[in-house]
């Protein structure tokens, strides 16, 4: 039916897109945020590596090699990717989730977790390294996929996932595979650097406007675009337009949790055809 496949760009996962979720830059009608760009540059380092299969030894980071002096690896690690089928998925799953997160905070705020989840593992692994003496090291995207993972799930618990599962349910058997793992292979450090990083990556999320329903989480969250001390006057039919604007986005946000909840078929035939109907408007606003 006509309606299902437009309206499958607007169920599951995504989100309707904000205004500040603009992307930095366009590819033809590629829209590059600041997810895609990050995803486009590991690329690029999987393909170098065809060319020089050594490369990913050069850019993975250990504290050791950086007091070497190979200071770069401070910032290259996440790069230090090949092409497997590991790397796929990671960059796969990295991109979906990140996506998403980044149409609720928007381009520059996604840029910022980015760059704290980065300082997060990197300060989480050289302290634990420091302690425990171990040699392990960091390279790749896969722990920051996972995490990003684990902040979409935190934020939409009771999302359906696979076989409308709650999402909430695949977070916790995630973790527990991990850190069974960890335990079972006596991976001590590893499991003290995660669980580092988990706090970390929290307190990072909070600061750029995720996890606002946990409060035990330290900082202060902040949703949206900041707001101006000052706001400028606005033309009384501009203030009707962007009042429609908020109240059918509002309309469209219930129609996206129930979609949510209850999965396509819990619409009617009416509030299908308003979500479609809702879904132009906003487009030509």
């Amino acid at each position: 039916m006509g309606s299902s496949g437009n309206l499958g760009t607007m169920s599951g996962f995504f989100g309707p897109r904000d205004d500040h979720s603009e992307p930095w830059f366009r590819i033809g009608r590629l829209e590059v945020n600041t997810v895609l760009l990050v995803v486009l540059v590991a690329v690029i380092s999987g393909l170098a590596w065809v060319a020089v299969p050594t490369l990913p030894s050069h850019l993975l980071f250990t504290p050791g090699l950086v007091a070497d002096g190979e200071a770069w690896r401070i910032f290259t690690w996440p790069f230090a990717n090949d092409l497997g089928l590991g790397t796929v998925i990671t960059l796969a799953l990295f991109w979906w989730f990140g996506t998403d997160l980044e149409r609720l905070i928007g381009r520059t705020r996604m840029l910022w977790l980015l760059l704290g989840m980065w300082a997060s593992f990197t300060a989480a692994y050289t302290v634990v390294a420091l302690i425990a003496g171990s040699g392990f090291g960091l390279y790749g995207l896969g722990s920051m996929e996972f995490l990003l993972l684990l902040l979409w799930i935190a934020e939409y618990p009771r999302r359906p996932f696979f076989f409308n599962i709650p999402a909430w349910v695949i977070g916790a058997i995630l973790v527990a595979v991990q850190v069974f793992g960890l335990l079972a292979s006596r991976d001590i450090a590893g499991l003290l650097s995660l669980i580092f990083s988990f706090v970390l990556v929290a307190i990072v999320a909070r600061a750029v406007g995720l996890l606002g329903e946990y409060a035990w989480i330290p900082g202060r969250v902040v949703r949206g675009r900041p707001v101006n001390a000052r706001a400028p006057r606005v033309p009384r039919s501009s203030a009707r337009q962007a009042s429609r604007h908020a109240s059918d986005r509002e309309r469209l946000d219930a129609l996206l949790d129930q979609i949510n909840a209850g999965g396509l078929n819990s619409l009617s035939e009416s509030e299908r055809r308003e979500l479609l109907k809702l879904r132009d408007r906003l487009r030509r606003q």
